[in-house]
């Protein structure tokens, strides 16, 4: 194939045309878009590792798995992602071999000039004065697609096959005007509702069951309040805050760190300003001389000892400073542009700048103080440092402590909790009974505590667990199995229960009393203020559009089909109730027709087509598999698409 490619010259921008296609091609391979419904196959009599077998040609798990790391290129996909992946690869691996085998059928095949043409369209670089050079198409292979020049090549004819067939199947399909003016009615045509909305969630809190009906749902539904098992725990807690107060610090070994981190120390030189800015970003030459006289009259009044910050809050366009009165904090040199700069670091301390023009508009700016290069003494910082330090040498002195606990524990960890806190000089305490899924009192809700303490036997200790409060030892205190819980132990679920069941019943009720006023001649708005239920209007929308509160225009479709005036039925909408009218029909505009056609006849010729050649998908494998050519392992494919 290489050395029949010759010599062509094409535009750049069609480059990055095809090139962009080639690697949409290869994208859609990895992206479950549509899910290929799963192939029916019978026994297989080759390998186990074999997943399907087309017209004697082998596809391996292993195969598969491979062409997936190929077309992920990299691309990390979570692991309960790539079972679908890997199945999606496989209908691509069938339906590559089984066109192989309809192509040799027909007679049809991808010559080599038409690959080379094809390559020549996709690697235009490749050519470089006009002259091909295989060097740079390896290089060009490579680095576009990340494939080897066989691969590349064979995906090349496989698409170019399929192309052939796709254009086969659907080189009769046609769109009508009329399947256009029918399309632009649907997505253009508007309803507009009036509605209202029963909510269970709004009346569940009034639901209020009797102790007697509350027992007959309890005893009814006992098998669903089963109570998880719960502990509580003893433990021994090292207390980093403790030690923190008791670690003893010097300045020796403040001014230690102070030495070693004296970086952190160093001030540039600094300036604290304000400024009141003009922007003129995109004004005219006109605008900007009258954005000028404002900013000079603005700064007269500041020069004439008007308050700074009130003149920032009314005037200044930086929105980020403006409500702080212009405060721009300290700025170092070579933070701002240059013009700013030189105004903030020459004017004199306290003072007030003339007109400053920069990139951004024209500002005034005050210098509130001002600091020249230094490093902070030790002085200045200690205090700072000192919290610091104490922290770290808490933390080394935990972490030795715990090691040692730790030790302690491995020797025997049935040993008595009392005599290691004695020990260790630990703080004792308990936590309360709870779930596996609940707080651990104080110590916090991290898996390693729970995890522990559901584990350990009574009488053993843990291993020392890190929490917010520095190192703990747990050890079972009180152990609750799992069991059927009585009515008093989950009465607050009961009742959740009871009344989420009873207002959906009572929000379907309401709903349907509501549309049974309207049908029987009540007025829509005085039926619905006998059932104190509000009434909404819609904005006009479209099929493809939504309803606020509701959602997605699509669960009211029915409303397209609905006269003005006409009630809905009780409909059950996102687990609420809803009834509506229709108030307005809104007509396409026929005026649109003609700037939307094109792009209609485009995505229903799409739409077509590619439902067309489905259907040959579907109908080729299944003449394969009639004539045992295509065979799928059941056993393998359910390997593969769990595991991969």
């Amino acid at each position: 194939m290489l050395k029949s490619i010759q010599q062509r010259d094409l535009d750049r921008n069609r480059w990055v045309k095809v090139t962009m296609i080639v690697l949409l091609v290869l994208i859609s391979i990895s992206m479950v878009i549509t899910l290929v419904p799963g192939l029916v196959g019978g026994s297989m009599t080759t390998s186990p590792d074999t997943v399907a077998s087309v017209g004697g040609q082998d596809i391996s798990v292993l195969d598969v798995q491979r062409q997936l790391n190929t077309v992920l290129h990299g691309q990390v996909v979570p692991e309960m992602l790539k079972g679908l992946y890997a199945k999606q690869v496989l209908d691509q691996m069938i339906l590559t071999h089984a066109l192989e085998l309809e192509a040799r059928r027909l007679g049809m095949s991808v010559t080599p000039q038409e690959e080379s043409d094809r390559i020549k369209q996709l690697l235009p670089s490749a050519w470089e004065g006009g002259t091909w050079t295989k060097d740079r198409y390896v290089a060009e292979v490579q680095t576009r697609t990340g494939m080897s020049v066989p691969d590349f090549e064979s995906f090349l004819r496989d698409d170019m096959l399929r192309e052939k067939f796709r254009q086969l199947v659907t080189d009769s399909i046609s769109v009508t005007p009329a399947e256009i003016q029918d399309e632009f009615r649907r997505r253009n045509e508007k309803v507009t509702i009036e509605y209202a909305l029963v909510k269970p969630a709004e009346l569940a809190p009034s639901i209020r069951p009797t102790d007697s009906e509350l027992s007959a749902y309890y005893a009814k539904n006992a098998a669903r309040y089963q109570v998880a098992e719960k502990r509580s725990a003893r433990y021994a807690l090292l207390d980093l805050a403790k030690l923190r107060e008791n670690t003893p610090l010097n300045d020796e070994a403040l001014r230690a760190y102070y030495n070693a981190h004296i970086d952190q120390y160093k001030v540039e030189n600094r300036a604290h300003v304000e400024h009141i800015l003009f922007k003129t970003i995109g004004k005219t030459d006109a605008e900007i001389a009258e954005i000028r006289q404002k900013a000079e009259e603005v700064l007269k009044k500041a020069k004439s000892g008007a308050n700074f910050e009130d003149l920032a809050k009314k005037y200044s366009e930086d929105d980020s400073t403006k409500p702080k009165g212009g405060d721009l904090g300290w700025i170092v040199e070579k933070q701002t542009v240059p013009e700013f700069e030189q105004a903030a670091f020459s004017a004199p301390k306290g003072s007030i700048s003339d007109l400053v023009k920069t990139q951004y508009g024209f500002h005034i700016i005050k210098v509130l103080d001002r600091e020249t290069a230094h490093t902070k003494s030790f002085e200045e910082v200690r205090s700072a440092i000192v919290p610091v330090v104490a922290d770290e040498k808490a933390t080394e002195e935990a972490n030795n402590i715990s090691a040692q606990m730790a030790g302690a524990v491995r020797q025997s960890n049935r040993q008595s909790l009392d005599d290691l806190a004695k020990k260790f000089n630990l703080q004792l305490g308990e936590t309360p009974l709870v779930s596996a899924s609940e707080p651990l009192g104080d110590l916090g809700n991290t898996p390693e505590l729970h995890q522990a303490l559901f584990q350990l036997r009574p009488g053993e200790l843990s291993q020392p667990l890190q929490v917010p409060q520095g190192f703990v030892i747990l050890t079972p205190k009180d152990v609750q199995p799992a069991h059927q819980g009585t009515l008093p132990e989950v009465r607050d679920r009961v009742i959740a229960d009871y009344q989420q069941e009873k207002s959906i019943e009572l929000a379907r009720t309401k709903a349907e009393d509501f549309a049974k006023r309207v049908q029987g001649g009540a007025p829509f708005d005085q039926a619905a203020k006998a059932l104190g239920l509000s009434l909404v209007t819609s904005q006009p929308f479209a099929r493809t559009g939504s309803v606020q509160d509701l959602g997605a225009a699509k669960l009211l479709a029915a409303s397209f089909g609905m006269k003005i005036g006409q009630v809905s039925p009780p409909t059950q909408i996102s687990g609420n109730w809803l009834v509506y009218r229709v108030t307005a029909l809104e007509a396409p505009k026929p005026e649109d027709l003609a700037t939307q056609s094109d792009q209609i006849k485009q995505q229903l010729l799409q739409a077509k087509q590619g439902a067309a050649f489905e259907a040959f998908r579907v109908a080729l494998e299944d003449r394969l598999k009639q004539e045992g050519k295509l065979v799928i392992n059941a056993d393998a494919m359910k390997r593969l698409t769990r595991s991969s």
